[in-house]
C-alpha cells in the first residue's frame, strides 16, 4: 500500500476538466531549462543557501503513458536533473493536469523531499501552487502538485520587457505577504527565482515549489528569512529594470556590469518608480547599498510586506484611448469611379457634389399624418371606454357594500389556512451533505444555537462550483434531522458569507436517512443566490423529518479562491 501524505488540507486545488497545455513557460518546471535539459539555476549568492553534495542516484526509467497509483498518467518529461525527473501528468480520477516530481526511494534526498512536500501541503495558502500528494510506492518517491495551464511564468513576462509600476507593486506585495505567511509556519522557499513565480489570467501571483524545490536540489540556509527576502528583492529589481541584479546573466536576463557592484534601479533604467526602486535596494543583501538611504534594510518577508503596505498607493495605468478616425467626405467622379486617369496628361474629371436626397413627397407625408391621427383617436377612445367600465364597476361595488355591510368577499371554504410560524423545533442531529463530506466534524456548528460558530467549507480555487471537482458535482450543505416527523411553518438560516447559491428541500415523511438530492423532493426555497440571512414562511405546512440546506455555488473569498458555509439553521414549527 502507498504511504499517503497529509495533503488533504483545508484547501482544494485547481479543479476542472481543462485539458493540459504544454506551453514552453509552464513546462519550465521549477526553474529548469527544458530546451537543453539543464538546471536554470542562475548565479545566486552563496549565502542564499548552499547545495548539499550527494552522490546522485539514477533517475527512474519511466516513459510517457506510465501510470502511478493507477491514477496519475505521465505524459511529458520536462526535466531530468540530479537523479530526479519532473513530469506533466494527467490525474485520470479528477480529469485534470498535474505536475509530478519523481525520484528513487533510495535517493539521498528522498526523505527530505517527502518531509518538505508534506509540510508544504499543510500550509493550505491559495497564493502557493499546492502539493496534492506525496507518496512512497514501489521503490519510488513522487510528489504531485498543481499544474496551472493558464498561468505565465515571470520569466516569460520579463522577456517582453520590464513591468509597469502597478504590476511590479502587485508582484512584490503578493509575494512578500505570501512568504511572510509561510515563514510564520516555519516554511522557507530558498529557490524564489523568476521561474518559480506564476501570474494567473486574473492577475494573481502564485508561488510554486515552496520547500520542495530546495529539497530536490539539496539547498539549505542558516538564514532562510534573509535568503527569501533577498530573492524577493531580486525579483522586484528585475521587474523594474529587466536586468538581473548580479554580475552573471540568468533567467534570460542580462546581469549588471562587472566590477561596479549593485547599483540602484534608476541608474540602470530611466523612469523607474523611485519608491519601488528603493524598496528593491532595501531587500537586497549588499554592503553599503542602503547606507545612503534613510530607510533601514528589510531582512524578513514580514518587514518587506510592511514596507510595501506603507508605500503610497500606485494606481493602475489608465486604459489607452484611441480616437476614431476623422470622417472624410467622399465624392464620386462622373465617368471615372474606381479608375485613375488613363495617363498622366489625360484631363481629370472634376468631382461633382452629390445632392442631398429629396424631401418626403407631400402625398406620402399626408398619408402618414392621417394614419398617426387615426391611431391616437383609437387609443383615446379605448382608454375612455376602459375608464368608464372601471367607474361602473366601482359604483356597483359600493352599492353591494352598502347592502351587505361588508366590503370584503367571503373566503371559500376550501381556501388554505394562513400559516403562522411558531417556536424553533429541536434539531437532534446535523450532517454534511455530499459524496465527499466537507469537514463532517464541524456539521454540528450549523445547528448548535450559536451564530458565532459555523460550518465552513474548504477553500476552492478557480471555480465557484467547489473547484469543478467531480466529487462535489452535487454541491454540499447541511442535512438536519428533527428526530421525528414534524410540521414545518418556516425557516431561518444564517449563512457564513453572502453570495452563495442555495436551495432548501425537504424529504418525504416516510424517508429514512436520505443521502442524495433526489431524496428531498419537496422544494422549500427555490435555488437562488442569497445574502447573509435566508428567511421564509411556508404557505402551507410541510411534514418532514429531514431538511437539506443545499449549496451549489460558493462566493469569492478573494482573488481566485472561493469559500462558503452555514452559521446557524432554525426550523420553525406551526403556532398553536
Amino acid at each position: 500500500m502507498a504511504e499517503r501524505s497529509t495533503a488533504a488540507v483545508d484547501v482544494a486545488h485547481n479543479g476542472g476538466n481543462k485539458p493540459p497545455v504544454a506551453d514552453a513557460a509552464q513546462a519550465t518546471a521549477d526553474g529548469v531549462d527544458t530546451q537543453n535539459g539543464r538546471a536554470a539555476d542562475g548565479p545566486m549568492p552563496e549565502k542564499d543557501g548552499e547545495r548539499r553534495k550527494a552522490a546522485p542516484a539514477a533517475a527512474p526509467e519511466l516513459h510517457s503513458g506510465h501510470k502511478l497509483a493507477r491514477r496519475y498518467r505521465l505524459e511529458e518529461c520536462v526535466t531530468r536533473l540530479d537523479g530526479f525527473s519532473s513530469w506533466r501528468a494527467m490525474d485520470e480520477k479528477l480529469r485534470r493536469a498535474v505536475g509530478v516530481h519523481l525520484l528513487p526511494a533510495d535517493h539521498p534526498r528522498a526523505r527530505s523531499v517527502l518531509a518538505a512536500a508534506r509540510s508544504s501541503a499543510l500550509l493550505g495558502d491559495p497564493r502557493f501552487v499546492h502539493v496534492l500528494d506525496a507518496v512512497e510506492e514501489n521503490d519510488l518517491v513522487y510528489v504531485v502538485h498543481e499544474w496551472l495551464p493558464d498561468a505565465t511564468e515571470l520569466t516569460a513576462l520579463l522577456a517582453a520587457g520590464p513591468l509597469e509600476p502597478h504590476e511590479a507593486y502587485q508582484l512584490v506585495s503578493q509575494v512578500s505577504q505570501a512568504m511572510a505567511a509561510a515563514h510564520r509556519e516555519g516554511l522557507a522557499h530558498l529557490r524564489l527565482t523568476p521561474s518559480a513565480i506564476l501570474r494567473t489570467s486574473t492577475g494573481q501571483y502564485r508561488i510554486r515549489g515552496l520547500a520542495v524545490n530546495a529539497a530536490l536540489r539539496g539547498i539549505t540556509s542558516d538564514t532562510p528569512q534573509r535568503a527569501d527576502t533577498e530573492a524577493i528583492g531580486a525579483l522586484l529589481y528585475a521587474s523594474l529594470t529587466q536586468r538581473w541584479p548580479y554580475e552573471n546573466d540568468a533567467y534570460g536576463l542580462t546581469g549588471l556590469p562587472k566590477g561596479v557592484g549593485l547599483i540602484a534601479p534608476d541608474q540602470v533604467r530611466a523612469g523607474v518608480h523611485r519608491g519601488l526602486g528603493e524598496l528593491a535596494m532595501r531587500a537586497l543583501a549588499n554592503d553599503g547599498a542602503t547606507a545612503s538611504r534613510q530607510e533601514p534594510p528589510c531582512t524578513t518577508p514580514e518587514e518587506l510586506a510592511k514596507a510595501v503596505a506603507a508605500m503610497p498607493r500606485i494606481r493602475p495605468p489608465e486604459p489607452a484611448f484611441t480616437a476614431p478616425p476623422e470622417y472624410q467626405h467622399t465624392t464620386y467622379q462622373q465617368g471615372s469611379y474606381g479608375r485613375p486617369p488613363t495617363h498622366p496628361g489625360a484631363p481629370v474629371n472634376h468631382a461633382l457634389p452629390v445632392p442631398p436626397p429629396p424631401p418626403l413627397q407631400s402625398r406620402t407625408g399626408r398619408v402618414l399624418k392621417w394614419g398617426v391621427a387615426a391611431l391616437l383617436i383609437a387609443a383615446l377612445g379605448l382608454g375612455s371606454w376602459q375608464l368608464a367600465d372601471t367607474l361602473l364597476d366601482r359604483v356597483k361595488g359600493d352599492a353591494g357594500s352598502s347592502n351587505s355591510g361588508s366590503s370584503q368577499s367571503p373566503k371559500p371554504d376550501n381556501a388554505p389556512k394562513e400559516v403562522k410560524p411558531g417556536k424553533p423545533l429541536r434539531i437532534s442531529n446535523a450532517t454534511v451533505f455530499g459524496k465527499d463530506p466537507i469537514k463532517p466534524e464541524d456539521a454540528g456548528k450549523a445547528a448548535d444555537g450559536n451564530a458565532n460558530t459555523a460550518w465552513v467549507t474548504k477553500m476552492f480555487l478557480n471555480f465557484p462550483n467547489f473547484g469543478n471537482y467531480d466529487s462535489y458535482d452535487d454541491g454540499s450543505g447541511i442535512v438536519v434531522d428533527l428526530g421525528s416527523v414534524q410540521e414545518l411553518a418556516g425557516l431561518e438560516v444564517d449563512m457564513y458569507a453572502a453570495g452563495q447559491k442555495v436551495e432548501v428541500r425537504a424529504a418525504s415523511p416516510e424517508a429514512n436517512s436520505p443521502r442524495s438530492i433526489s431524496d428531498f423532493p419537496h422544494e422549500i426555497v427555490k435555488l437562488n443566490t442569497v445574502g447573509k440571512n435566508l428567511k421564509t414562511t411556508l404557505e402551507t405546512p410541510v411534514k418532514t423529518r429531514y431538511l437539506v440546506v443545499h449549496i451549489t455555488s460558493l462566493p469569492s473569498d478573494g482573488g481566485d479562491s472561493y469559500r462558503g458555509g452555514i452559521s446557524e439553521i432554525k426550523v420553525l414549527g406551526t403556532a398553536e
